[in-house]
């Protein structure tokens, strides 16, 4: 029969290394320590190599590795001072806004290979993808925002959660889907989850190569500017936007 097939796919030891991924994933919205160390389980995993192989596919991304450019720590003060509706000014206001970290972060004193690397700059650009794209810095936006990184350069980590995301609707999920849903009851339903994961992967697809940008030598352009250049076309509306919500549209006003 077929299904010896997946017996032989599904060991005890692969259940057991699985159940820890998905232990790291469904806590990773109370800890970010979780998601820092799903990130590097994986590191050494196949899908690491395929998302190290999809960044090397482009000559300047490939360069960055390379380069290993790590760029002076974000300084939410000094980037307040900067041009109106610059990208580091938007980004300022709307962190200070919400009183969140720009270091959140794990920076290593040195990366040892290609994936610690990877996670680090994934890690450290993650909120200007939030600025750039319109997803906001919540549970729904952080579905949005990780599959334009997962459209870009198929993350594992990233795509982990995604998947569990997914799962994890799928077992709450106890009505149709509707548009005359409230938000928050969409929210929990796989179909809006498929929905939001796809519009981020289109973005991602769309637009160029995020990874090679040195992000911290042009803070200072206009943000509309970035994402003309990148061709992104944020989302501005909906319960998954940072524009949706009235005290930051307040503060970047």
């Amino acid at each position: 029969m077929g299904f010896r097939y997946i017996d032989g796919l599904i060991t005890p030891e692969k259940l057991d290394n699985f159940l820890q991924l998905v232990d790291l994933a469904a806590g990773s919205g109370q800890d970010t320590n979780n998601i820092f160390d799903l990130s590097e389980k994986l590191h050494n995993s196949n899908a690491m190599k395929l998302c190290i192989q999809a960044i090397q596919q482009n000559p300047a991304s490939a360069e960055m590795l390379k380069e290993r450019y790590m760029g002076p720590a974000y300084d939410l003060q000094a980037m307040l001072n900067m041009p109106k509706y610059s990208l580091g000014w938007t980004y300022a206001q709307v962190l200070s806004t919400m009183g969140y970290d720009p270091g959140f972060y794990r920076t290593p004193s040195t990366f040892n290979n290609d994936a610690e690397y990877i996670t680090f700059r994934v890690y450290k650009t993650h909120d200007l993808h939030h600025i750039l794209t319109g997803f906001s810095l919540n549970n729904l936006g952080e579905i949005g925002v990780i599959s334009v990184t997962t459209g870009q350069t198929a993350y594992p980590a990233f795509i982990f959660v995604a998947l569990i995301s997914l799962l994890m609707s799928f077992a709450t999920t106890d009505q149709l889907y509707s548009e005359d849903l409230e938000n928050s009851q969409k929210s929990r339903h796989i179909g809006y989850i498929f929905k939001l994961l796809n519009q981020g992967i289109e973005i991602g697809q769309a637009a160029k190569p995020l990874f090679p940008i040195k992000w911290e030598e042009g803070l200072e352009k206009p943000l509309d500017q970035w994402r003309e250049e990148l061709n992104i076309q944020p989302v501005k509306d909906g319960p998954y936007s940072w524009y949706s919500d009235p005290k930051l549209l307040e503060a970047v006003a």
